[in-house]
């Protein structure tokens, strides 16, 4: 049995954007700031339906963007999330074995077994478990979905090398249906934290963009759109201290996830302007690791507070 669905790669993927000033217009919608370098990649990435590969720190942004592209495009986002030992068959499909082995005892119960038919029957649509790769390309699909590949550099190399494959044709063999192909090609961004380099061969399919921490403006810009409450004072304070926080030599800098964590506890905690005491008790939430917290408690925090209030007088 065989299964071909042709690809069109010039389906649109629900809304589209005509320049990229419109498609910076639609990120701000979902209170996503983008440079317009990064602004522009995403533009091509949607106009050439090339994948993307987005690499930078941990906490700078890399998922939202997928989760914004599939909001603004009002698509489906579908997520594989990269690990150390994930194989290519729990990447793309599986058989529901429990349902199978229920099946055939059924069958052998009312003793009526066609084994053709019981063999066409247990390697049919009914019992594939579609896993995100293979939900991506499916043909159920009204328009083109948004694939996240998210931590790509996780994973091992066999399954970066499949990759490879998926992103040329967007197909998929199951060699008890046949090959399936994507009806409507899915946006796919792919990110890295960089944890080890990427294949040449995967980069040269994909469009590139790196994903720096932000700067204090757009750092302000990002925190004022997610968390509108936090007063401005407040607000500049806390961005001037995480922008010092960076250039210390720390294990793990807080990107800007952290930022927006550490703001809202602030809140939580009534706050209203940076302090020693409230700064030195709320580390653990923008800072990862112990070692960390210990070198900047105290003195390195006391400091950092009085740099960020000069910042904002």
């Amino acid at each position: 049995m065989s299964t071909i669905i042709q690809a069109s790669l010039d389906e649109p993927a629900g809304r589209t954007f005509a320049t990229v000033d419109e498609l910076e217009r639609g990120l701000r919608e979902e209170k996503y700031i983008a440079d317009r370098g990064l602004a522009t990649t995403l533009y091509l990435t949607l106009r050439l339906r090339k994948p993307l590969l987005l690499e930078g720190e941990a906490g700078v942004g890399k998922t939202e963007i997928a989760k914004v592209l599939a909001a603004i495009l009002d698509t489906p986002l579908i997520r594989l999330q990269c690990y150390e030992g994930l194989d290519a068959s729990s990447a793309i499909y599986e058989w529901d074995y429990p349902r199978q082995m229920l099946y055939l005892r059924t069958l052998e119960a009312t003793g009526d077994v066609d084994r053709e038919q019981a063999r066409h029957d247990l390697f049919g649509e009914e019992f594939l478990l579609k896993r995100p790769l293979l939900q991506a390309i499916d043909v159920a699909h009204e328009r083109s979905p948004v694939l996240l590949i998210d931590e790509v550099d996780r994973a091992d190399q066999e399954l970066e090398a499949f990759l490879l494959e998926l992103l040329s044709d967007f197909q998929v063999t199951v060699p008890e249906l046949g090959t399936i192909r994507a009806e409507h090609v899915p946006v796919v961004i792919l990110t890295s934290n960089r944890t080890r380099e990427i294949h040449d061969a995967l980069k040269r399919r994909c469009l590139y963009y790196w994903i720096d921490f932000p700067t204090f403006e757009k750092e302000f810009r990002i925190l004022q759109a997610k968390v509108p409450e936090a007063p401005e004072r407040l607000a500049r304070q806390i961005c001037a201290f995480t922008q010092g926080l960076r250039e210390v030599d720390l294990f793990k800098p807080p990107g800007m996830a952290e930022t927006l964590d550490w703001t809202q506890a602030l809140l939580a905690l009534g706050t209203r302007e940076l302090g020693p005491e409230v700064v030195d008790d709320s580390l653990g939430v923008i800072l990862k690791y112990q070692e960390d917290v210990d070198q900047i408690r105290g003195d390195v925090a006391t400091n950092l507070i009085a740099r960020a209030t000069r910042a904002v007088e």
